[in-house]
């Protein structure tokens, strides 16, 4: 079986990465993870200065799924670079450093000096997030996604992925104005906005009020992005949204994504990635394929 996957300028040994904010930076799932095992791993969200995040509380559990509202808790990239990194790009695989800010300076200089850090393979940006007030503007203007990409590409030689947000009309224009922009491949998709409310105290249970849900909940409507993109935009895409399973991996692959990303499955089951990529050469198996590639986006429509 070929494991091994290609986005663009991004190879990979396999198509199975944990998604930012679920894995924290790595050293916490020591007890869990073969890291060696994992096509890649994508550290939490890093910011130019620190954030303490939103008040608390930051999490509540919904009808399958979860709602978070972090608000991009970190110690800055300063110290993410020189604390962090050099423990993330000894564990053997792929490190994709997940970036957000609110001016295209800010991205242009930090992914100018995580080119020149040994071991990192991509940087994601992080141009999606629904709980921090100005950084979901990039991803929702195609205008001003383009010029993130653009502005990044200047000064960094390694790949670039664009992580977009689900919550505007429609992804396609945005995912299509990265791609022109230089973006290597898109993560598709970041989180959905909701609230949680307590009737009886007639507040919401969230201390920011409003946050991102994500979980199995949002599987359905993530295929369907992943879809529409893949026939509309000549980008790989990376897939993220509820995964869970073998089964939920093939269905993301037959719909057009090259990779995907286990999220909130993290919580509950730290171990699942590795599994993920142990069941995946029969999973390959099962449709005649001998390659991820093979399956990718081979979806049949009826009647066309």
């Amino acid at each position: 079986m070929e494991l091994g996957v290609r986005l663009n300028r991004l190879q990979l040994q396999n198509p199975i990465l944990v998604a930012s904010g679920t894995f924290g930076y790595a050293r916490e799932m020591t007890a869990f993870v073969d890291f060696t095992q994992l096509g890649g791993i994508i550290p939490k969200t890093v910011t130019p200065q620190p954030r303490p995040g939103n008040p608390p509380p930051r999490t509540v559990e919904t009808a399958s799924g979860m709602l978070n509202s972090i608000g991009l808790d970190n110690d800055g990239f300063d110290q993410f670079v020189a604390e962090k990194l050099p423990y993330l790009t000894g564990l053997g695989t792929a490190i994709i450093v997940n970036i957000a800010a609110k001016t295209n300076d800010d991205f242009r200089r930090m992914a100018g000096v995580l080119a020149k850090c040994p071991g990192v393979a991509a940087i994601e940006l992080n141009i999606s997030c629904p709980n921090v007030s100005g950084g979901v503007d990039f991803g929702t203007n195609p205008k001003l996604a383009a010029e993130v990409v653009a502005a990044v590409r200047e000064t960094c030689e390694i790949p670039v992925i664009a992580k977009l947000t689900p919550n505007v009309t429609s992804v396609v224009p945005i995912a299509q104005a990265v791609a022109d922009a230089g973006a290597d491949a898109v993560s598709l998709i970041n989180t959905f906005q909701g609230m949680a409310v307590d009737w009886k105290r007639r507040r919401p249970v969230l201390g920011n009020v409003l946050g991102g849900l994500s979980g199995p909940a949002i599987k359905p409507l993530a295929l369907r992005i992943v879809w529409q993109v893949s026939k509309a935009v000549n980008i790989p895409i990376i897939g993220v949204g509820g995964i869970q399973s073998i089964d939920d991996v093939m269905e993301f692959f037959l719909v057009g994504a090259t990779a995907i990303q286990v999220g909130t499955a993290n919580f509950y089951n730290p171990s699942l990635a590795n599994q993920l990529v142990d069941e995946l050469p029969a999973a390959l198996e099962t449709l005649g394929s001998r390659s991820v590639a093979e399956v990718v986006g081979t979806l049949q429509i009826q009647g066309s």
